[in-house]
């Protein structure tokens, strides 16, 4: 578990990469959630994914044997037709990665893909859990393609400045944005700490203009606080990610919530997208005492298990709030603390994302992330295209969401998660 693999956990939904579902969200500074949250991928050297000495790999290729020489030519043949007649200009840096993407793309595999190096060094950056923008979380509407503000972080400068959820995004540098991808709108904003960009908002109809520097911050992934329900106290915990903030952020929003008189806990993982499996792993050890954690599977049959290293458990009456987009690495934690009949799982199904990916680098600062094998929780179970079924059902009505946000007032499911906090409280009496 203490290796340096890194998991991805996440899937593809949609037909541009901005959407999650009906909308995506990214973090200024390349924060993409879609990108890098609900894929459960693991770090590893090229040659620990080639044949290892001992494991037979079965040959899972049809079709005829390619002809890398016929495919040279014919390439070849392409790039003169569209050098002779092709009416725009031509990059050919761009015509290079889209044979690359190519091949990854004809596999119909979502989780299959390359990275140029850009790409990669993204990529790379976004699971540190830091980044260096302005402090905001967007969306972007799949019909529409406006870019709205969702959330500001308080050490950002845009919430420092004044910028509000809800703002549209009109302008990035004195340029209007309309009809450019998220991530474009993003690379526009994001740049080099200390350094200023000006970005104009939509607020009921009149555009204000901020002038915000760029700030290295670190992402709050985990917000807690302390609830009363008939006298008990039960801490609250809701993790957004699983970046490598996370463990730390987890343990001392844990470490806190103690130390203010915790008698039981509730974690929300509501849409969770996922995040990385060592972090993932971490936060399970702190919960839970030594046993397996998840385990995965690949095509040869090779198991690789992740566990519990120390004693350390937590005793206390636990429930995890899930829904439908709680994907992947929210998945492994909640399969594990429910297979060990640690917490009660309240909500709705979960997402049912169960294969793993590796990110394999190249020389040439390039990578390709490649589906290598399949997860399973501690009892054995893959939860691919399936999910986890919730100990108690229960549905979110509808009047808890006021303008795209969960009120706390009217969030009957952690209601009913508080609830059987409670009861189980008074049973331990």
């Amino acid at each position: 578990m203490k290796e340096n693999k890194k998991f991805f956990v996440g899937v593809f939904v949609g037909i541009i990469v901005m959407i999650v579902f009906t909308t995506g969200f990214v973090k200024l500074a390349f924060e993409s959630r879609l990108v890098r949250g609900l894929l459960f991928d693991t770090v590893k050297k090229v040659s620990q994914i080639t044949n290892e000495v001992g494991v037979e790999r079965k040959d899972t290729t049809t079709g005829a044997a390619i002809d890398w020489n016929d495919i040279s030519k014919k390439s070849s043949e392409l790039y003169d037709t569209i050098d002779n007649y092709y009416l725009n200009e031509i990059d050919n840096n761009k015509i290079m990665d889209g044979i690359y993407k190519g091949m990854t793309d004809s596999l119909g595999d979502p989780y299959t893909v390359y990275y140029n190096a850009d790409e990669f060094k993204e990529f790379n950056i976004s699971s540190s859990g830091t980044y260096c923008g302005i402090g905001v979380v967007v969306s972007q509407n799949a019909s529409t393609g406006a870019i709205t503000v969702v959330k500001t972080f308080k050490k950002g400068s845009g919430e420092e400045k004044g910028m509000l959820s809800g703002d549209v995004i009109y302008k990035v540098a004195g340029e209007k944005i309309a009809g450019l991808e998220l991530s474009k709108v993003v690379a526009k904003i994001k740049g080099e700490e200390g350094t200023l960009v000006k970005v104009t908002v939509l607020r009921n109809g009149k555009e204000i203009e901020f002038n915000l520097e760029r700030r290295k911050l670190e992402i709050d992934t985990v917000n807690y606080r302390m609830e009363e329900k008939e006298g008990k106290k039960i801490g609250y915990i809701a993790v957004t990610e699983f970046d490598e903030v996370t463990a730390a952020q987890f343990k001392e929003a844990i470490d806190s919530l103690e130390k203010d008189g915790m008698q039981g806990l509730v974690v929300d993982l509501r849409d969770n997208p996922g995040g990385l499996l060592d972090v993932t792993c971490e936060m399970l050890d702190r919960m839970i005492k030594k046993g397996l954690l998840v385990y995965t599977v690949d095509k040869s049959g090779k198991r690789m298990d992740e566990e519990a290293t120390d004693d350390l458990s937590f005793d206390k009456p636990v429930v995890i709030l899930v829904n439908g987009n709680s994907a992947s690495a929210s998945e492994v934690f909640s399969g594990a603390m429910k297979d060990y009949k640690v917490a009660t799982l309240v909500g709705t199904k979960t997402f049912g994302k169960g294969i793993v990916q590796s990110i394999v680098p190249f020389g040439d600062g390039t990578a390709m992330k490649v589906t290598v094998s399949k997860y399973y929780t501690p009892n054995g179970i893959n939860i691919h295209g399936r999910g986890i079924e919730p100990d108690i059902v229960e549905e979110l009505d509808k009047e808890a969401l006021k303008d795209g946000k969960l009120e706390r007032n009217e969030d009957n499911q952690l209601e009913k998660a508080l609830d059987i906090v409670k009861d189980k409280l008074n049973r331990l009496r």
